[in-house]
């Protein structure tokens, strides 16, 4: 929190939220009650930074519908965009031999899994093997050979398993091969595999600073276990109603869903 805020005043200088399942309602729209309320604590003086998994091919067209002008962390963090130049500041790509040692890790120990892949770039496309369900309708570029997944740099590999649940992958996938990636679950369905070191905490730390911002000066909203380096980077972090228990039992606050405008509550509370 900072140290400067007077009493009555937002107490915060930068609002981090994530998108899906968080600033974003079921049907991809943001409510007018949930930018009303960012744009006051805006008006206050608060930065605010769109923090989420989804590299910037995926994200772009939804800040774009926003009219959203400021920083981006995309990519679980891999990533650092500026939405109103349509620039790419910083990015940071997955070693593609330690990813190829993790993935036959994980299946040595849990057997043949579903890949996708997110190449590098304002225009890299996510390549979708066999098996491989797309949550929603985002674009994807369908892939046979295996050596396609591996020819140009990525930011992230996406793994499924055909029996096996999003947490019981995560954490054979941790175990097995943690040493090599970072792995995270970021949604129904959708278990990454990252740069080794790699969070949203990363990102929004170098986001932070580019704003003369610190960790004091955040708060923090997110629904999944991908949040939590946030959330311990952040001074306050609020999990939405419907978020994963993981991040729940780390969260400083629980609001409302993201159906029910969870951000707007905290925010309209903290402006008064």
């Amino acid at each position: 929190m900072s140290d400067t805020a007077s009493p009555g005043a937002f107490p915060y200088r930068l609002v981090a939220t994530d998108l899906d399942g968080t600033l974003l309602r079921s049907d991809d729209t943001v409510s007018q009650r949930t930018r009303d309320a960012l744009a006051a604590a805006t008006a206050a003086g608060a930065a605010h930074i769109v923090v989420t998994g989804r590299a910037v091919p995926w994200t772009r067209h939804i800040l774009d519908d926003l009219g959203y002008q400021g920083l981006a962390v995309c990519g679980q963090g891999a990533q650092v965009y500026d939405a109103g130049a349509h620039r790419l500041l910083t990015s940071v790509t997955l070693d593609r031999q330690l990813a190829g040692v993790a993935l036959a890790k994980i299946e040595a120990e849990v057997g043949p899994l579903h890949l996708a892949a997110s190449r590098d770039g304002l225009d890299g496309e996510v390549l979708v093997g066999p098996g491989y369900a797309v949550t929603g309708s985002l674009p994807a570029t369908p892939f046979t050979d295996a050596s396609d997944l591996w020819s140009a740099p990525l930011n992230k590999l996406y793994i499924q398993h055909p029996t096996l649940s999003d947490d019981e992958l995560c954490e054979a996938a941790t175990r097995t091969a943690g040493g090599f990636v970072t792995v995270t679950m970021a949604g129904a369905g959708i278990v990454e595999l990252l740069p080794l070191g790699l969070s949203k905490a990363t990102g929004l730390s170098l986001a932070a600073r580019r704003l003369g911002l610190k960790a004091a000066d955040t708060i923090a909203f997110g629904d999944m276990p991908n949040d939590i380096p946030m959330f311990a980077w952040a001074s306050y972090g609020v999990a939405m109603a419907d978020a994963h228990e993981e991040l729940k039992a780390v969260a400083d606050e629980v609001t409302s869903s993201h159906d029910e405008d969870g951000i707007a509550v905290v925010l309209e509370r903290l402006l008064g």
